[in-house]
């Protein structure tokens, strides 16, 4: 049985292709993996926080120190993490929005990296905490950014790469549904991204 986290970033509601694609992952993980357990975590509904002074305050004090306020400031970046660790599948929807991740499911990368939590440092230097899972990125773009002189301005798939994998989590498959603005090419884009998902 596979425990499958699913993230969604996208404000928009059912016309989001990333959602569309997002879900196609999931229909493709239910057929492999018929008995899966799925968890939603939509960062837009209710609008995940962006961090603040007490969140931070509260992370850098030991848990044995935190004052009642600072443990309620806590309580959200525990749950999304204690999500991340029973999770063997994580699904993120990232379109791209002005070259980069939407502001929603940066906040939520912000709450799940905290040092001594999600990594650590050692003799090796830095070391993910966030192991042994598989992650799904779900993109969406209007124009190709796959490849060609767009390629350098896509800054969703490199983040979350880096990102994640800093965390640990370094086995990451990227399906994009892209070129949803161009024509002609926008009849078959989302088809083309479903026909892409592979899961493992």
């Amino acid at each position: 049985m596979k425990q499958v986290l699913h993230i969604i970033s996208s404000p928009r509601s059912e016309s989001s292709v990333s959602k569309k694609l997002g879900n196609a992952v999931v229909e493709k993980i239910t057929a492999k993996y018929p008995d899966s357990v799925f968890k939603k975590r939509d960062l837009t509904n209710p609008l995940f926080p962006h961090l603040e002074e007490n969140h931070i305050n509260a992370f850098f004090t030991p848990a044995e120190n935190r004052t009642s306020e600072q443990l309620e400031s806590v309580k959200l970046s525990d749950t999304v993490i204690a999500e991340l660790q029973e999770a063997d599948i994580i699904i993120i929807e990232a379109p791209l929005y002005n070259f980069s991740i939407t502001s929603t499911l940066k906040s939520w990368l912000d709450h799940i990296a905290r040092a001594g939590v999600t990594f650590r440092y050692n003799e090796n230097g830095p070391e993910g905490m966030i192991k042994n899972k598989k992650v799904y990125v779900a993109f969406s773009s209007g124009g190709i950014y796959s490849e060609g002189e767009r390629q350098a301005y896509d800054f969703v798939v490199p983040y979350l790469q880096k990102t994640l994998g800093f965390l640990g989590m370094t086995d990451i498959s990227v399906v994009r549904a892209e070129g949803l603005s161009v024509p002609v090419i926008q009849e078959t884009a989302l088809q083309k991204g479903i026909e892409s998902i592979v899961v493992e």
